[in-house]
């Protein structure tokens, strides 16, 4: 440990009692840690960049975490973590959490988050000394790269403090993957290295929390190692003689293959008895914790039940493979508990809760009938909002949140890779802008070099196909522009060079100087501007580090950053390998191409979302217009369904709830996978306390036209209106002239939620319950709009960007939203928007979120003050100047209260369906 560390340490536990230090209490703290490291140091000069640890600490100190919220489900459960908690001895969690605070530099907030939210999931599974049977289910849902598997280490070691005696984690199903995993846990909860022994029993092996003195040796088995190969295979299976509930703790770190689950299962079942009522073997008095880590992967039974003519599940159906082998295992044992963990949940909510329990052979499916734990992100989290932007948005309760400065749009790509490309593709020369991300790749080496990052590792991502022969042929590009670059680099005397430092030179005063401004100012105080003259002289120090592998199947290459104790930096180029789970550590650039508009797909391939502190700036992701584009759409869609689940949460539902909540929601098609849900599925809709609006329109004038005539002819028979805020109100509006008025009004096909059949069928639907009966109708009128005339009305036409390539025939609008934040309240009196807002800042508050600007309204809460009989349409006239067009685009918002009777309506997925619209089998 250097000077500079061991001043840190003491600094950080000065500031231990501190919630919120200013600068100066800070820079006192730091003044006599490093007068103590000297006086403790004595004999040798002791330098410590005092600044750079104040700047260091106070962006550790400023790192906020909320609390997280619940679902859950208590039937079975009997609470205990209260009762025993005083008698445990957390010496696995203790060890843990300094080993976060001291080695790896956790800010305080966000260990005593991890700790608050460990003990959440522990109680809500069941206490290891209860006898007799149970099975607890549980899901705990994360943003990509944001720290499960932290957490799920510190639910591993305080399981392990109260009792659970066998711990299986399911790791993803890449070799990779699951090596990464068990490092994880090598270091986070074992404390030494599992490729040298299978049990702490030599000094020599310690790594990680085993290097923490805490008075006594914490031992735990290993029945799997780190190695590539060190899954629990057969012959590994064959010569492990350690029982199920022996002695030590006993863990085991798998990968989701039917081998190594058949392996996991016999092994287990020779340590059962024959039970006198089924027949089946079944380990008793052995508590079972299985973390099933990227729970929406593989994990999904893909052949969905059969129904009987009620409605209820057969007990006999073809079950996939793996989730089957995961139910058996589970239902094998007298004693268990399941907790899923994933950043895209929504696959398992489709799973159909089988109430009646009827599978013998398999047990229950993997829905999350006990809890579901939504973990929030701590503020130094860098996710799709902040990555793509968010507009200030009433539907999902967010503040306008500017999109960073770091995407670099990719346009010189089709001719290299095109987006259908076959196996055999051969790509032609790398198109400027991969050229570029390899330089940026370079300076931002460098740049990590000035700030004192050099030991930190460095990764590119370069995500362009998914087929490995074509991967190959990337990689060779690849890897001959960077020999030719370092060679170029390694000459400093010659002309070529001279004007290859000056291309650095113009991307560095262009391209990076004034993103870290603008990141300086706004984001992270840590960071530190650099002069040209600081990163030129080391660009070829920075560029000869660097190595170029190939991680898919067939390669050899692995991503061994824990055999770089001096940082490795790292071009990483594959496929669907480096788009799951696996971290790439310091990813700094990415550079991706690979189209999906699959939700989960989507999101699990963000693998820039993480943590960047010190380095944000340097950041960089060169992807095309149109997966911008499709990231923002699928980000409001998830912040949607997160705040649903808040809302639920606050009002006390219940997984199931939510799992019917979520399968009817209008996005629903848009983020669940097309291989769960078989042609013919039908599925239910509900449109209750959400919106359906207009984001994506015709450039075809006959329809603009024929949409402007049926608007028109429903605003004349309306009769008498008032004016607020310029706009045109009418209210008590009977809801058949709203439902002539949607079905003469041509929606475009790809606006999902505004399909114009579903919005009659759930409108009719409701009004046999005297719901819905009657709407208030708002024309938007904008103060600062081009005048037209709409029904002899006189409007200010609403100016909203087209965010469509110019070829297009279509007019889409940026961040897939036509409201206007406070537009949806418009009828609503003072009284009930003032007690809207109190409620939506209490919310944010108990969600640990920070204050908003205080006057957007949440929208679920706002839609729960309407009432059930009541609805509102708001109709948009947009100006057509935006598209080269005289005639106004109407576009129109629904806003539905709640209602608990709500009637759903039925609709069936094909295959068809899915292929035209996600281009998926």
């Amino acid at each position: 440990m250097n000077d500079y560390d061991r001043a840190r340490l003491v600094a950080q536990a000065l500031l231990k009692g501190e919630q919120t230090p200013t600068r100066q209490i800070i820079q006192e703290k730091v003044k006599i840690a490093v007068d103590s490291t000297r006086t403790s140091e004595q004999g040798h000069t002791v330098e410590v960049d005092e600044e750079k640890l104040v700047r260091e600490l106070e962006s550790l100190f400023n790192i906020w975490m909320g609390l997280g919220t619940v679902l859950e489900n208590k039937q079975g459960h009997i609470p205990w973590l209260a009762d025993r908690n005083s008698e445990i001895n957390w010496d696995f969690w203790n060890r843990y959490i300094r080993y976060l605070e001291e080695e790896k530099g956790w800010a305080p907030a966000t260990t005593k988050g991890l700790d608050q939210l460990t003990d959440s999931i522990l109680q809500r599974l069941e206490n290891p000394l209860r006898s007799g049977r149970w099975d607890r289910r549980g899901m705990v849902v994360g943003q990509v790269q944001s720290g499960k598997t932290a957490n799920y280490t510190g639910l591993i070691c305080k399981a392990v403090d109260a009792g659970y005696k066998l711990i299986i984690v399911l790791a993803g199903i890449q070799n990779s993957l699951r090596s990464q995993t068990q490092i994880r846990l090598d270091e986070g909860f074992l404390g030494y290295d599992s490729q040298l022994h299978r049990a702490s029993t030599q000094e020599s092996s310690a790594i990680g929390v085993g290097l923490i003195p805490v008075g006594k040796r914490l031992i735990a088995d290993s029945a799997t190692n780190s190695a590539n190969n060190g899954d629990f295979n057969k012959k590994v299976a064959g010569q492990f003689g350690v029982s199920a509930g022996g002695g030590n703790p006993l863990l085991f770190v798998v990968k989701k293959n039917t081998t190594v689950l058949k392996n996991l299962l016999q092994w287990a079942l020779r340590h059962g008895d024959k039970d006198e009522k089924s027949g089946k073997r079944i380990v008793r008095g052995v508590p079972l914790l299985v973390i099933d880590d990227e729970a929406d992967n593989a994990s999904i039974n893909t052949n969905p039940p059969l129904f009987d003519e009620n409605g209820k599940v057969q007990e006999e159906y073809d079950v996939s493979a793996i989730n089957g082998l995961i139910r058996k295992l589970l239902h094998s044992f007298e004693r268990s508990a399941y907790v899923g963990y994933t950043a895209t949940p929504f696959a398992n909510i489709f799973i159909y809760p089988d109430p009646d329990q009827k599978n013998q052979e398999f047990g229950d499916d993997l829905f999350p009938r006990s809890f579901i734990i939504n973990l929030p992100a701590p503020s130094n989290y860098i996710g799709p909002v902040e990555v793509f932007g968010l507009d200030t948005d009433p539907a999902i309760g967010l503040e306008v949140s500017e999109a960073l400065p770091i995407i670099r749009p990719v346009e010189d790509q089709r001719e290299w890779m095109p987006d259908k490309h076959k196996k055999d593709h051969v790509p032609g020369e790398l198109p400027g802008s991969l050229k570029e991300a390899i330089r940026a790749f370079i300076l931002c080496c460098a740049a990590r070099i000035v700030r004192g990052q050099e030991n930190q590792h460095n990764s590119m991502l370069v995500h362009v196909a998914r087929f490995t022969a074509v991967q190959s042929e990337v990689a060779k590009q690849v890897k001959d522009e960077l020999t030719s670059l370092k060679q170029r680099l390694r000459h400093c005397d010659g002309k070529v060079t001279g004007k290859l430092e000056e291309e650095f030179e113009q991307l560095w005063k262009d391209d990076f100087v004034p993103t870290t401004s603008s990141i300086l100012s706004s984001i992270d105080p840590e960071l530190k501007s650099l002069s040209w003259e600081e990163v030129k002289p080391l660009l070829h120090h920075a560029s000869s580090k660097i190595q170029v592998k190939k991680i898919n199947g067939t390669a050899k290459d692995v991503l061994d950053y824990w055999e770089h104790k001096n940082g490795l930096s790292v071009i990483a180029i594959g496929g669907d390998k480096l788009s799951r789970g696996l971290t790439l550590e310091g990813l700094s650039v990415s550079y991706y191409l690979r189209a999906s508009k699959m939700y989960d797909t989507l999101m699990q391939m963000g693998r820039w979302f993480g943590y960047r502190p010190g380095y944000l700036d340097l950041c960089r992701l060169y992807t095309t217009n149109d997966l911008v584009e499709w990231y923002e759409h699928i980000t409001v869609a998830s912040e949607e369904l997160r705040q649903e689940f808040d809302y639920m949460a606050d009002a006390g539902a219940t997984p199931d709830e939510f799992g019917l909540k979520v399968r009817t929601h209008p996005q629903g098609l848009v983020i669940t996978g097309a291989n769960k849900m078989k042609t013919g599925t039908v599925m239910q809709l509900s449109y209750t306390r959400s919106l359906s609006e207009t984001t994506i329109f015709y450039k075809d004038e006959n329809k603009n036209q024929q949409n402007l005539e049926v608007t028109e002819e429903m605003l004349r028979t309306l009769g008498e209106y008032s004016r607020k805020e310029n706009n045109y109100i009418w209210q008590d509006v009977p809801a058949k002239k709203i439902t002539n008025f949607i079905s003469g009004y041509q929606s475009h096909p790809k606006v999902k939620t505004a399909n114009t059949t579903h919005l009659v069928d759930y409108i009719n639907a409701q009004l046999p319950q005297k719901e819905l009966v009657l709407w208030t109708v708002i024309l938007i009128s904008n103060n600062r709009g081009k005048k037209r005339c709409i029904a002899g009305h006189e409007v200010g036409t609403t100016l909203r960007k087209d965010a469509s390539p110019e070829s297009s025939q279509e007019y889409r609008l940026s961040k897939s939203r036509l409201l206007s934040p406070t537009d949806e309240w418009l009828d609503l009196s003072e009284v009930t928007r003032q007690e809207i807002l109190d409620l939506t800042r209490i919310q944010r508050e108990e969600a640990g979120k920070p204050p908003g600007a205080g006057n957007t309204p949440n929208g679920k809460i706002l839609r729960s003050k309407r009432s059930p009989k009541n609805g509102l349409l708001l109709l948009y006239p947009l100006e057509p100047e935006v598209i080269d067009s005289e005639i106004p685009v109407i576009g129109f918002v629904m806003s539905f209260p709640d209602s608990k009777t709500a009637q759903m309506v039925e609709y069936k997925v094909n295959n068809v369906y899915w292929k035209e619209e996600f281009g998926q089998p």
